[in-house]
Order: structure tokens, then sequence, then C-alpha cells
């Protein structure tokens, strides 16, 4: 997160008078197109090849990263597609889609080889493997951006010799209620890749609370975990085996009934007419169909015991 916090440092995540606002104008210089970042779409690109380099620049910083967080590509491309969101978009393309066809496609930076790393040459080929990010909603985004950014907070502001983290605390409470509101929101709770995505923050708080939790100077004072949220799928599957149940059940009382208001029926008839016919129904109705209708029965009522089971 030390790398997320220089680009914020020197590149705010925010408009000033509807204008990208510069801390440095030449940070990002040496990873602009001839050493000169131009233009407000220049420095984005330099400000995404910077936090590539820093992560995926050799094979060395490669295979680092590749064994502890790959998904460290998930959290340059929420920065990059958070950054690019913040002007609005003009046409039918996402800006992200735009900046993808004008830097990613065109830039030979993006394709350069990464020496001695197998499974993924390029800084494009690493991107094309989470080409989602093209048509993310900014809203969700936005959800994503704020969530990583508390939890980077975290990471920047707490080490292992620390005694002081004025805002671990507050800032894990707040990670917890965006995760919560997230995990409420369908639209990223159906989407197999945002449900992914959301799993990465999970676990990344996860493993920063537990190194908070396990420092002798925050022992008597541990940041709250994330617990178990039922999400959406789950509780849908729920619903659909209950109505299973229902309906299995609904179906075994009904022939029931019917049976009942036959056998009712025929006993409160006092047309001699009717008495008749009755009499020539309830031989046919024992010896074919209520044979049938027991069996049947005595199925469905299995079906409903195993399922009564395996509820509970």
């Amino acid at each position: 997160c030390k790398s997320f916090m220089s680009v914020w440092d020197f590149f705010p995540d925010e408009l000033e008078e509807n204008k990208y606002k510069f801390n440095n104008n030449n940070f990002l210089d040496s990873y602009c197109v001839s050493n000169s970042c131009d233009t407000d779409l220049a420095k984005i690109n330099g400000g995404s090849l910077y936090l590539f380099n820093k992560f995926f620049g050799s094979s060395e910083f490669f295979e680092s990263v590749a064994n502890s967080n790959i998904n460290i590509v998930e959290y340059i491309l929420i920065w990059l597609s958070y950054m690019l969101n913040l002007k609005q978009q003009v046409g039918d393309e996402t800006n992200l889609q735009y900046f993808y066809k004008m830097y990613v496609l065109n830039h030979e930076k993006y394709k350069n080889s990464i020496m001695g790393v197998d499974g993924y040459t390029s800084y494009k080929e690493l991107i094309d493997k989470k080409t989602y990010f093209l048509d993310m909603d900014k809203k969700i985004i936005s959800n994503f951006y704020e969530a990583f950014k508390l939890l980077c907070e975290m990471y920047n502001e707490f080490d292992d010799n620390s005694q002081f983290c004025a805002k671990c605390s507050e800032n894990a409470n707040q990670f917890i209620n965006k995760y919560r509101e997230m995990n409420k929101n369908s639209d990223i709770t159906n989407n197999s890749s945002y449900n992914e995505l959301l799993s990465t923050l999970s676990k990344d708080y996860d493993n920063f609370i537990n190194k908070y939790n396990n420092n002798q100077h925050f022992k008597s004072s541990p940041l709250p975990a994330i617990e178990e949220i039922q999400t959406s799928g789950q509780i849908s599957g729920d619903i659909s085996s209950s109505s299973s149940v229902t309906n299995k059940l609904f179906t075994v009382l009904s022939i029931f009934g019917a049976i009942a208001f036959l056998l009712g029926t025929s006993y409160k008839v006092n047309n001699k007419e009717l008495k008749n016919y009755f009499h020539y129904i309830y031989p046919n109705l024992n010896k074919k169909n209520i044979h049938f209708l027991t069996f049947y029965i005595s199925i469905r009522y299995l079906d409903f015991g195993n399922d009564f089971k395996n509820k509970n």
C-alpha cells in the first residue's frame, strides 16, 4: 500500500474546479511517452504504469507479489477506474474502455515482456485477465475504491513495531460497514467477478486484523472481524428449498382432501340416482385408483419427510 500512498500524495483522488490536481507535476514523467506527461490522461496513464512497475516490473517483484497477492492487479484497476471516472464519460464507451483502447493496446510499456516469469508475459496480459472492469458501473467502482482505500490506510498506518495506530479502529469499523453495504447489493452479489473481488477485500482485511490483534501493543483492543454474512445466492437457495417442501406438503394434503370430499359427498347424498352413480364409481375407484393414490401419496410423503429432515 505504500506505492498507492505515493500516488495519492502526488496525485490526489479528487478534482479541484473540475480539474485533476497534481502536487508534483514531474512525479510520473518517467512513465510517460517521451518522459513527459502533458495531459491529464497521460498522467493517469503514468500513474497506472508506475503501479504496475512497482509490483510487477521485474521477475523478482512479480514473484514476490504473485506469491503473496496476485489480486493487486484488481486494486490497480480499481484505482485506475476510479480516477478516470472523476471526469464525465463521453460517448458510449466507458472511460476505462477508452483508456484501454488508447493506451493499453497502443503503449509499448504495457506490452513489454516481463523477463523470467511464467504464466504472464506483460502488463496487458495481467489486465486482460480482469476485463470485467471495462464494463463495471461507476457506482460499484466507487464502493470498491472506498473499501480498498480504507484498507490501505490501515496497512500504511500500522507496522509490526508500531505502538500507535490512531485511525485503525475507526477505519476498520468504516470498512466493515462498507463491506456489509456491498454484500447487500444484489448488483454485486449476483455477479461472480464482483463477488470474487469482495472476497479478496475480506481476506486482506482478515490478514490485517490477524497481524494487528497479534501485536502485543493492541491485544487489549482487538479490531472487529467480518462475521459470516449470508449472500443473496444462499438466501434464494434456502427460499427455493423451503418452497419445494411446502409444495410437496400441499400436494399430499390436497390428495387426502380430494378423497375425503368424494367419500363425504357419497355419504351425504340422498338422491337415488347419485347414490347409484357413486355405487358404480366406488368399486372402480377402489380397484383401480385407490391403489395408485395410496402409492403416490406414500412416495410424496417420503419425499417430504426426507426434505424436512435435510432442512433440520
